[in-house]
């Protein structure tokens, strides 16, 4: 397997602002879909079936044996139904696949054939060699135009209705690729399992509760990045109970993330402060803790940082129904700790 060591989207990458909302957009979501409101038949054992998204609704028939997934961490959510698919697609990193530790079991000893594909540059012609007769991009960011020439291959479920791309929550995507694939109990099942887990951790630490969080990427420190609740990345803290500032959801308007000039760096002073994507920053950790304009946030004099390093970086930017289970193994007790640092 080969592909090149570039980045397929750009470094940064909708919604569930509170813990009210969060638990109620996924009640109110597993009830449509488990009533069939996406169109169709139940299509529970691979039958005749409709999944609705940005572009229409796609129509899907029988059990799809060679799934083609697009979406940069989809096959995640794939593996996680059981199937696995024939082609993933190369998102970041020098890895010489894309399965990571979180999805090895599910994966197996099956290797994908990996697709280097880019952003905007997706080669139609190796797509269609592979045969699919499904094709997922709930997270590929499809424009209508790509969608339209990749539906003349096969099925194909393009980014949900309401969300900017690359935003669905994982429990939509979830529920969207257990439907696709005609598992949709299975698919429930992972959904109220991950919130149960969720639920838990808000329980044992209720100090995170309204609590603020700024996750923020220091890249070359020319720009700092940070991101809304509209990302996978903030919105697991959003789901473990803390909220994004308002300043800072004003300030990406309608995006999953924003930026910010080195001085305006008093904008990520919260309760808890998290740096993410070090493997894609200068100097990494050591550049961050020695910027003066860092030191003198409160959050870092206080010890209120989180930095995400390593395999728990990699799963907070999948954010996928694989990933957050050890997500919330490994990182809970560091956010505790920072949170609660005297």
């Amino acid at each position: 397997m080969t592909r090149e060591s570039e980045r397929a989207v750009p470094a940064w990458r909708p919604e569930i602002a509170t813990r009210r909302e969060f638990l109620a957009g996924v009640g109110a979501l597993l009830l449509l879909l488990s009533a069939g409101c996406a169109g169709g038949g139940g299509g529970s054992q691979g039958g005749s079936r409709a999944v609705e998204h940005r572009y229409g609704v796609t129509r899907i028939s029988g059990r799809p044996r060679r799934v083609v997934s697009l979406g940069y961490q989809e096959h995640d959510f794939l593996y996680a139904l059981g199937i696995k698919p024939v082609a993933v697609r190369y998102w970041y990193g020098d890895r010489d696949d894309v399965i990571y530790p979180w999805a090895e079991d599910e994966a197996g000893d099956v290797d994908p054939e990996i697709l280097n594909m880019p952003f905007g540059q997706l080669n139609f012609e190796k797509i269609a060699a592979l045969e699919p007769d499904l094709i997922m991009g709930v997270y590929a960011g499809l424009t209508r135009e790509e969608y339209e020439t990749l539906s003349e291959m096969a099925p194909t479920v393009a980014q949900p209705r309401g969300y900017v791309n690359f935003g669905a929550p994982w429990q939509r995507a979830t529920l969207m690729a257990g439907r696709a694939v005609g598992r949709e109990g299975r698919a429930r099942r992972l959904v109220s399992g991950l919130e149960r887990r969720f639920e838990e951790a808000r329980r044992e630490h209720p100090e995170f509760d309204g609590a603020t969080v700024a996750v923020a990427s220091y890249g070359n420190g020319e720009k700092i990045g940070f991101f809304s609740s509209q990302d996978a990345r903030a919105r697991f803290f959003t789901g473990l109970g803390f909220r994004v500032p308002e300043r800072l959801e004003e300030l990406a308007r309608e995006s999953f993330y924003g930026t910010i000039s080195p001085e305006r760096m008093d904008l990520l002073d919260a309760d808890l402060l998290v740096w993410c994507q070090l493997a894609s920053t200068e100097g990494g950790r050591e550049a961050i803790e020695g910027d003066p304009l860092v030191r003198r946030l409160d959050a870092s004099r206080e010890g209120r940082v989180v930095f995400m390093e390593g395999t728990l970086d990699d799963a907070l930017q999948f954010g996928t129904v694989l990933s957050l289970p050890f997500l919330l193994e490994r990182a809970v007790p560091r956010i505790a700790a920072a949170v609660n640092d005297d």
